[in-house]
């Protein structure tokens, strides 16, 4: 693998930072006032930098160049150090219609959607007219296991009748979701556990469907994306909302997941990133019992272990997107898992020491620490626990040497 940024990618890094420097972080302290006024909306201030960003070809840039007339042509090599960038803000991922779950949602479509589905859902998404949310996760069986899924999606004549409870439904708070991509079971009894689901697209304003209340992360509602529960009572959608045929479900969430997984990795490697470098103005200008806080051993050891973290969690999500692009996200599992399971660890622990030699000051609102933390200890669970990834990972590894 060429360690060395191409041209290309050098200068879209380039742009991307130097759009972040000059038009997001400053922006920051209005998106934050934006929110407290109105929670589930999106704060005006983003509208205005999307924008912008769109205005200046910054837009999409998550999506592979597999798909065509949809992608700007980028690979997840070359889409890893822009999503790095921006991981270094809450919002900016958003700003270039690249955050989740809309990105896994977006994939989904264009992979595995048929002409009128892309036409009536994944467009306005590419636009950024709307938001969208992913279904999965039950709060009555344990959901690292996708074939637990009890959700029912049963066949009535020309429709779909899907009866269920979901909950940390990510993005299903904010106003302008209107679309969820449902996963339920279509075939209960199917021998083969991992033919039993489907999903299928809800429109949030469906007659049945009702977003019953927000599910808190470490004490925040997380606006404006929010974790909802849902209640599915009844709801009756077109069969033609179902995605790719009865059956696929599964087959369709390891799809979807696999790029999910590292885009978060991505961006947990620009927070942890941003919290070093705040660690380090922090240590240099605070002064504790009469000298500045980097003359502690303590401090200094805490600033060189991040460091070497971050770059080893670096240099391996750079070698699992490289492997996607050359072999494919199936033959890049092992490595998809093993990133999975480090940089959110990482980032976890890199944060915690930055809030550490911020003081209080670490634990508020006038640094985004106290987000990067509750966003780092999140992914540790969100598209599967770390524990699975391991059991799986060291399955995978034995097995050759059987």
């Amino acid at each position: 693998m060429d360690f060395q940024y191409s041209e290309k990618t050098q200068d879209l890094i380039n742009q991307v930072r130097t759009f972040i420097n000059n038009e997001v972080l400053p922006a920051e302290h209005t998106y934050h006032e934006q929110l407290q006024k109105s929670p589930w909306e999106t704060p005006a201030v983003v509208h205005e930098l999307k924008e912008k960003a769109r205005a200046k070809g910054l837009w999409n840039l998550f999506l592979p160049k597999e798909h065509g007339e949809w992608s700007p042509g980028l690979s997840n090599l070359e889409y890893a150090p822009l999503a790095e960038e921006m991981g270094r803000n809450h919002f900016a991922a958003e700003v270039f219609n690249c955050s989740a779950p809309d990105t896994g949602n977006m994939e989904v479509l264009a992979k595995y959607g048929n002409e009128q589905q892309k036409e009536q859902w994944l467009k306005p998404l590419l636009d950024g007219k709307i938001r969208s949310a992913f279904a999965m996760t039950e709060p009555e069986v344990a959901s690292s296991d996708a074939t637990n899924i009890e959700t029912s999606i049963k066949r009535d004549g020309d429709d779909y009748v899907i009866n269920g409870r979901k909950f940390y439904i990510s993005g299903a708070m904010r106003k302008s979701c209107e679309i969820m991509i449902v996963m339920g079971k279509t075939d209960p009894d199917n021998p083969n556990r991992h033919q039993q689901q489907s999903q299928i697209l809800v429109p949030v304003n469906t007659p049945g469907v009702t977003v019953k209340r927000p599910m808190y992360v470490l004490g925040s509602p997380d606006a404006p994306e929010g974790h909802a529960e849902v209640i599915f009572d009844n709801v009756r959608v077109p069969a033609g909302n179902i995605i790719l045929g009865e059956g696929r479900g599964f087959e369709i969430a390891q799809g979807r997941l696999g790029p999910g997984r590292i885009h978060h990795c991505m961006r947990l490697i620009g927070a942890a990133q941003r919290a070093l470098e705040l660690m380090c103005e922090r240590a240099n200008t605070r002064v504790a019992f009469g000298q500045p806080l980097i003359k502690q051993g303590s401090v200094r050891e805490d600033i060189a272990k991040s460091y070497c973290e971050i770059e080893q969690a670096r240099l391996m999500t750079l070698k699992a997107a490289d492997h996607m692009d050359r072999y494919g996200n199936k033959e890049a599992k092992d490595l998809i898992a093993m990133i999975k399971i480090v940089a959110p660890s990482m980032a976890f622990r890199v944060v915690d020491r930055a809030i550490q030699i911020h003081g209080a000051v670490g634990l508020s609102q006038d640094t985004p620490l106290a987000g990067f933390f509750a966003y780092a200890r999140t992914v540790r669970l969100a598209d599967g626990p770390d524990q699975v990834h391991m059991s799986q990972l060291g399955r995978n590894l034995a097995k050759r040497f059987e």
